[in-house]
């Protein structure tokens, strides 16, 4: 099997020339589930989990019975605190809870591993030239995806110091930017197109390595 290609693209957005990528990461198998598994356990891992709700031991007031406790024909009442009440606490109220889920690190990355063959296979992946961007400009970055021609919403790597090209293409619409130490496999999955610059290139192989 030959190994998987990605244009190379200028400033302009135009392939200057084809780049080999790594067979293992970019022509490996893709696995449906194990991609559902993680992409599920990272949105899972952005809830706060912080929702709550009082019982009647927080609710504040209510520290005298109401009524006695015979003789009224209503129905005995201890505190005006108890869930029946308007006002009162909940019976079983939610609390702070955490939605993690474990995904094993040989399946998160198997799952990064699926996910950029999916892009590689469609002809979706891109690599973008490190001199490509000489300046902060968002307007060159919008030329450039257009340019290029492929399907929005994008998602755009950039290695740490590539402090221009994030400032260049984090402001597009429907265009996210990140670096491959935290690139997310919901992430891949949400794009219709995947741009890596050739400094990230080898630090995302790495990371679904």
């Amino acid at each position: 099997m030959a190994a998987p290609k990605a244009p190379l693209l200028d400033g302009g957005g135009k392939a200057a020339k084809q780049v080999t990528l790594e067979a293992e990461i970019f022509g490996a198998e893709v696995k449906p589930h194990l991609v559902h598994e993680t992409v599920r356990a990272e949105l899972n891992a952005r809830r706060a989990g912080t929702r709550g709700a009082k019982t009647r031991g927080l609710v504040s007031g209510g520290r005298a019975k109401p009524w006695r406790q015979k003789g009224t024909g209503r129905a005995r009442a201890g505190t005006i605190r108890a869930p029946q009440f308007t006002g009162g606490g909940l019976a079983f109220p939610p609390g702070p809870r955490s939605f993690d889920v474990k995904v094993n690190r040989k399946a998160r990355r198997a799952a990064l591993r699926g996910a950029l063959t999916a892009h590689a296979a469609a002809g979706t992946f891109g690599v973008l030239a490190d001199d490509a961007v000489a300046e902060p400009s968002t307007q060159s970055a919008a030329s450039l995806l257009a340019a290029w021609g492929k399907e929005l919403p994008a998602v755009v790597v950039a290695a740490p110091e590539q402090e221009v090209v994030a400032k260049s293409f984090r402001n597009l619409d429907r265009v996210a930017v990140t670096s491959p130490g935290e690139l997310e496999v919901a992430a891949v999955v949400w794009a219709r197109s995947l741009l890596v610059t050739e400094a990230a290139l080898p630090l995302v192989q790495g990371r679904a390595s």
